[in-house]
């Protein structure tokens, strides 16, 4: 799956990416750009230091975010952007003093000003407790259920959550429903579906297809060698691997029936 999509360029188009990403290039175009650089700095010209911060700081993005493995643009470049903004600290200060506190003032700022926005769309998600979610499954097989299973401090279920509140926007049905599970505050949970929920865990989050009440496929798995196999969990990836088109239609041609309602005996 490409890292850019219409919809993350589209995204990144929002103040908060905009001011994010020049607070990020600041450093480079006031040290750069004449006639600014004149006024702020002795040189126009990087020396032999900042090359080398900026160089490092490179080197760490890039492999921060490798490790991270974002998969989706916006992601990508907040990480990027964040430790470029660390970088910028100590060149400021490393050029006057003055020049990093109101750097970092700044960047306070735009956080406090500008929080990284939401998805503000529709969405139909229903949270449970792991014994909550058993008691749902037994009460009720004919529905269709899409599950998260998640950590709120994950990095990847941070980033996630917003491609899965659109997919429940758009697939959700009476007898097809989307639910989300804290694994961090279900502990037997996490044992039950074999999930690992240490800080380095690539299994969170983990997506699974109930059917009849029992597990039909998930997200990412582990093969015949227990070893985990990746998935990129983007909104075109998991709307394809889950087969969401064909069940949304099959769910909607069979719909739940109500029985009707008996007349009142006169």
């Amino acid at each position: 799956m490409a890292l850019i999509s219409t919809t993350e360029l589209k995204r990144l188009l929002r103040l908060h990416y905009l001011t994010n990403i020049l607070l990020a290039l600041s450093f480079v175009a006031l040290k750069c750009l004449s006639p600014i650089c004149d006024y702020l700095f002795t040189s126009c010209q990087l020396d032999y230091r900042e090359t080398e911060i900026m160089f490092f700081t490179a080197v760490i993005i890039i492999f921060r975010t490798r490790k991270q493995g974002a998969v989706h643009l916006v992601p990508y470049v907040s990480t990027a952007c964040m430790l470029a903004k660390m970088g910028n600290v100590l060149l400021y200060f490393m050029s006057d003093p003055v020049y990093g506190v109101l750097y970092v003032s700044c960047c306070i700022l735009h956080l406090l000003v500008l929080p990284e926005p939401s998805y503000e769309g529709p969405e139909d998600i229903s949270y449970f407790r792991g014994e909550d979610f058993t008691q749902e499954l037994e009460n009720d097989k004919r529905v269709v259920w899409l599950i998260e299973l998640y950590t709120a401090w994950s990095p990847p279920c941070i980033d996630f959550s917003s491609v899965f509140s659109e997919l429940s926007g758009k697939y959700s049905l009476q007898n097809l429903r989307f639910g989300k599970i804290d694994l961090a505050r279900n502990e037997e949970t996490a044992k039950h579906y074999k999930i690992n929920t240490s800080a380095l865990s690539k299994q969170l989050p983990t997506l699974i297809l109930f059917r009849n009440g029992k597990e039909a496929m998930r997200r990412p798995t582990v093969n015949n060698n227990s070893k985990l196999v990746k998935f990129n969990l983007t909104f075109d990836n998991v709307v394809s691997e889950f087969d969401l088109n064909n069940l949304y239609n099959e769910c909607k041609a069979t719909p739940f029936k109500t029985k009707p309602k008996r007349a009142k005996e006169d």
